[in-house]
């Protein structure tokens, strides 16, 4: 940008929410995330060194990710271009890259490109990205209050740095409050604030310095003057509950519900479970992992487990909210009461290391297919025996290349309806032995 619009960008419109107008334009005015932009730290040392990488930052809202690219930006004097991933497409990005080659070949600007909820990008999007990061036409900071890992692909993930951001602490909070207060950009020394009025404020803000300075402006509004604890309570309503899908918490209360039910606490698992609901989080994707938690926990130990989450998934997507709560409480109460096993979970974690060590081990001659003339010559599906054809439905047979024969990947429990094939396994498996002679 030329003087005249950074001029113009330095501007404070005073129609702009307090917490915009509070926004902070250098690393002096920064405040919390110290683990990052203190003395001697990673994105301090970077900035002043003037060498600083393409990143994600990832953490909850209100925590500083935009205000953290834009200080970047001034700090370096690069040029800052914003665009969302939920409005902008692959055309959008072609006409920002333009920009910065542009940038770079008539005045050796560089261009950081803020991509705020770079998880919202699909594949080709960030595909899209990919080359430009790499030739370093421009310094990507993305947003996310995604974990990074689940949402942005590899090859993207590789050419970047992971920043973490951590929630405000309560008196990280009251500073900026404090701040505002005083400052000609916010409320200017015109309203003062009682102590007791800015910690309730700062705890009902969960970490989000958004969330504290609107409650502040708000507050202020009410109170003609001065922020009183009434005022700040008023001005918050009603205290918002310390989950959000699309942060920490979202993967925080997930955890616990899961592990409610594996731990088979039914009382606990609903709660999680509502906790969710009511905080706005997607009933599918809470179905979705009580669908998991069927096989991975429960499994053969009680087989209807999965019928009954399949059943409630499809019991909702008929009903909706908020009836459709009714056959997901059923459900989460059902996997929490039943017999546990991880036999699935460790059966195919077993049976996935065999692969990897043991790499593509011939399929024995019997068992392969043998759709030619020529197959069949050389010996392919020769000697094979149909269990059918046996007594009881079954032979002592081998099924396993020969480098793994004996191999045990499957161990149950004795759980719930599993004890019974665990019992059914071992006389399978003695019956192998006595033939092979084991």
């Amino acid at each position: 940008m030329d003087l005249f619009e950074h001029a113009a960008s330095q501007e404070i419109d005073p129609r702009a929410p307090l917490a915009e107008r509070m926004r902070p334009r250098s690393l002096s005015e920064l405040v919390g995330q110290e683990h990052l932009t203190g003395e001697g730290r990673f994105l301090r040392k970077a900035i002043e060194t003037d060498q600083v990488p393409s990143a994600v930052l990832w953490g909850p809202p209100g925590t500083g990710k935009t205000t953290l690219a834009r200080v970047v930006a001034n700090a370096t004097g690069a040029a800052f271009e914003s665009i969302s991933a939920v409005l902008a497409g692959v055309k959008d990005l072609r006409e920002v890259v333009a920009r910065a080659q542009e940038r770079w070949k008539h005045s050796r600007q560089r261009t950081i490109l803020f991509v705020d909820e770079i998880h919202r990008f699909n594949k080709a999007q960030q595909d899209a990205l990919l080359p430009h990061v790499e030739k370093g036409t421009l310094t990507l900071i993305g947003a996310t209050t995604e974990n990074p890992s689940f949402e942005v692909i590899s090859a993207l993930l590789s050419r970047v740095r992971v920043l973490t951001l951590r929630p405000l602490e309560e008196e990280e909070l009251v500073e900026l409050m404090r701040r505002a207060l005083a400052d000609p950009r916010g409320l200017g020394g015109k309203v003062e604030a009682e102590p007791d009025a800015l910690s309730f404020l700062a705890q009902a803000a969960g970490g989000d310095a958004r969330k504290a300075l609107t409650a502040l402006e708000l507050a202020a509004q009410q109170g003609a003057g001065r922020v009183d604890r009434k005022a700040a309570e008023e001005a918050v309503q009603r205290r918002s509950l310390l989950y959000d899908k699309a942060g920490e918490e979202h993967y925080n209360v997930i955890s616990a519900f899961i592990k409610a039910m594996r731990g088979s606490d039914p009382d606990a698992a609903v709660y999680w479970m509502t906790r969710m609901l009511e905080a706005g989080e997607d009933p599918l994707f809470i179905l979705r992992r009580m669908v998991i938690l069927a096989s991975e926990d429960i499994g053969n130990a009680d087989p209807l487990a999965l019928q009954v989450a399949v059943a409630a998934l499809q019991a909702f997507e008929l009903l909706g909210l908020p009836e459709g709560a009714l056959p997901m409480t059923q459900a989460a109460t059902y996997l929490a009461l039943a017999p546990k096993s991880n036999a699935a979970l460790t059966a195919y974690a077993n049976a996935r290391a065999a692969v990897n060590e043991r790499g593509a081990l011939p399929v024995p001659l019997h068992l392969r297919n043998a759709p030619t003339k020529l197959m069949k010559s050389l010996g392919y599906g020769g000697g094979y025996k149909y269990p059918h054809n046996f007594e009881g439905h079954y032979l002592v047979e081998d099924y396993l290349p020969e480098a793994l024969r004996g191999a045990e990947l499957v161990k149950l429990s004795e759980s719930g309806r599993e004890k019974e094939l665990s019992h059914r396994l071992a006389e399978l498996r003695g019956q192998r032995a006595k033939r092979s002679g084991g």
